[in-house]
């Protein structure tokens, strides 16, 4: 369906707020869940979540030693998460103990690899030597050769990565900002419909439709900027 290529952000304080957004998302099928929210209602927001047949986003981006990340994940695989964050900066060995970790589970593993809050410029401050674009191809495949092969990227690196990896790479976009939204903290942003249009799998959108006046409102115009329009026919009247 294509309303669960949206995916909300669920960046919230308490249960009473994502009680609000949830009663005011209905449309909404897979929600994510990170640091900010995890670490102030844990379990108790994913319960929230299953009871109402939402699908779980947990993302914690783990990134530590190969042992701790496999732990890590076995851990909060009674969640059935739909979707699980690691930073593919960790390395070969840890990205692929991830991979085994959740084998034969119905979550998919999700490589990180620049996040979207950082330019060309941060990079080169951090000493990386390569731009966002060269970093994320990178990144892509070595997480390619460990056996991870749903990624997070942000919409400027979609092209390069369909260009180079074809359909071998599920990408899991954020950094999505409707044309009329703020961009804030994100330096790398599309809209939904460019993002859709240069290969985008999934798009994550958090205040553009949690801060809305009316979320449902606000998913469903992202959702309806994304859905190929049927074309209209008419019929020739008169013809034989």
């Amino acid at each position: 369906m294509n309303r669960d290529r949206i995916i909300t952000a669920l960046d919230v304080d308490t249960i009473e707020e994502a009680e609000r957004l949830l009663n005011a998302l209905e449309l909404a099928g897979i929600f994510k869940v990170g640091l900010q929210a995890w670490l102030r209602m844990g379990r108790e927001l994913t319960d929230v979540l299953r009871k109402r047949g939402k699908e779980l986003f947990l993302d914690l981006k783990f990134k530590d030693i190969p042992n701790t990340v496999a732990a890590a994940i076995r851990a909060v695989s009674p969640l059935e998460p739909r979707f699980l964050t690691i930073h593919l900066s960790g390395g070969g060995d840890m990205i692929r103990a991830a991979a085994e970790a959740a084998a034969g589970s119905r979550t998919i593993v999700l490589g990180v690899t620049v996040l979207t809050s950082l330019s060309d410029a941060d990079l080169e401050e951090m000493g990386g030597g390569m731009n966002a674009r060269e970093t994320v191809l990178r990144l892509c495949e070595l997480g390619l050769k460990n056996g991870i092969s749903a990624v997070v990227c942000s919409p400027r690196e979609i092209a390069p990565l369909r260009q180079r990896f074809g359909t071998d790479l599920t990408l899991v976009t954020p950094g999505i900002r409707p044309a009329d939204a703020e961009t804030g903290d994100q330096k790398r942003a599309m809209t939904p419909e460019e993002a859709v249009a240069a290969g985008a799998d999934y798009l994550v959108v958090g205040r553009p439709i949690t801060r809305a006046g009316d979320p449902e409102l606000a998913f469903r115009r992202i959702l309806n900027s994304i859905t190929p329009r049927r074309p209209h026919h008419t019929d020739d009247i008169g013809a034989s």
